[in-house]
């Protein structure tokens, strides 16, 4: 056999065999999910919830126990203005309420849980998303809230914060009347680099034009090595993560 054929078999085996391997890297949408599921099929059954920004209605599938309502503003469609990562279709066409997130056409106290996940990067005004959903949540009505602590360009021109430390709703949420009940970090420094480490090969060719294959291999090396610190990992998630997890309660 040809010894640069040969070779070069080796390392697609490698890198389809070992170095792609793992999982550093790879779960921060399914811990947001699993944590999302978690906490909404606690709800007692026929609770009014309310899924704001609920986009394609992705956790309707978890609310079969509720009394479901979505809102979202339904102005993304899929393409944007094509710059950053974009989803390339949006169906939202099932959406109840088509408003903006800060003025929501319900009651006051009319509401017993919120889901809000992944939104408040996209709004212009925050801490205005929080204001609108204290309005809205019953006496000690349940605030089931994520958002990234650090994001990139997604979504745009739909996208107005990078993301959120704890300290934002420790203090937003406790100066609209919310009690945090729980705030789960998702992901770690080294969790988060591997993700990004993930997207190189991408955003490489998209952005440069070039394929960089063979140094994918390097990649995956470090990969390893921050698969094995994140499993040793005491902390750094103060530093970084994919984002926070938020139960609060409407005092």
């Amino acid at each position: 056999m040809n010894e640069k054929v040969k070779h070069n078999k080796i390392i697609i085996w490698l890198y389809k065999n070992i170095f792609a391997k793992g999982k550093v890297g790879r779960l921060n949408d399914a811990n947001r999910e699993n944590w999302v599921k978690s906490q909404v099929e606690k709800i007692p059954n026929g609770l009014k919830i309310l899924d704001a920004g609920a986009g394609e209605l992705r956790y309707k599938k978890f609310c079969s126990h509720l009394d479901y309502i979505s809102q979202d503003f339904s102005q993304y469609d899929g393409s944007g203005d094509s710059t950053g990562l974009q989803m390339g279709s949006w169906d939202q066409s099932k959406i109840d309420i088509i408003s903006d997130i800060t003025a929501i056409p319900m009651d006051n106290e009319s509401i017993d849980v919120i889901l809000c996940v992944e939104v408040l990067e996209h709004v212009p005004e925050p801490i205005k998303v929080i204001s609108e959903f204290s309005r809205l949540l019953k006496k000690n009505g349940k605030l089931i809230l994520t958002a990234p602590f650090n994001s990139l360009t997604h979504f745009a021109p739909f996208h107005f914060s990078t993301g959120f430390n704890k300290y934002f709703y420790e203090k937003h949420l406790s100066e609209n009347g919310f009690e945090i009940l729980e705030i789960n970090k998702n992901g770690n420094y080294f969790e988060y680099t591997a993700q990004e480490l993930r997207r190189l090969p991408e955003v490489s060719k998209r952005y440069t034009g070039k394929n960089i294959f063979l140094s994918r291999l390097l990649i995956k090396l470090l990969l390893i090595t921050l698969g094995r610190l994140s499993s040793k990992d005491k902390g750094s998630d103060e530093l970084l993560c994919y984002g926070y997890h938020i139960l609060a309660e409407k005092k």
